[in-house]
């Protein structure tokens, strides 16, 4: 017997809302991905992600705010570009995935807070990894 994954469906309203505003921050068309996979395949973080590249970009196409928000996969994306080089159809993987890390801390939801990292940790380290790191994880 197989489990199948629950989904909560959002109201349509909220849900064209997101596709929009994934939409306008990206500047991709989300509809120009035709599911190949190559994103993926070529993700040098896929291994450390909950839910795949590809998956995350049907998530926003249906709206689906709330099973995104609860994958880690986002906050894993390094913007490294992979998937963009090597999308056939020139989709900008990365530029969606940061949008929706944007939406998501305006909503002022943080994934780290700077006082629960040890002081011991702070001060090793470098200055510029910690700026960026917060930069990338909190609102």
């Amino acid at each position: 017997m197989t489990k199948k994954a629950s989904v909560t469906i959002s109201p349509k309203k909220s849900r064209r809302e997101f596709i929009k505003k994934v939409k306008e921050l990206s500047g991709q068309n989300l509809q120009l991905c035709y599911q190949c996979g190559m994103c993926t395949g070529n993700c040098p973080a896929a291994a450390n992600m909950d839910v795949s590249p590809r998956r995350i970009i049907e998530l926003a196409r249906l709206g689906l705010e709330e099973e995104i928000a609860g994958s880690r996969t986002v906050w894993v994306c390094a913007s490294c570009l992979a998937c963009a080089v090597n999308c056939p159809r020139g989709f900008d993987l990365a530029r969606v995935m940061e949008a929706i890390r944007l939406l998501t801390l305006r909503k002022n939801v943080d994934r780290v807070r700077p006082e629960d990292i040890p002081p011991q940790e702070r001060g090793d380290l470098p200055q510029i990894a910690m700026v960026s790191g917060l930069r990338k994880l909190t609102g």
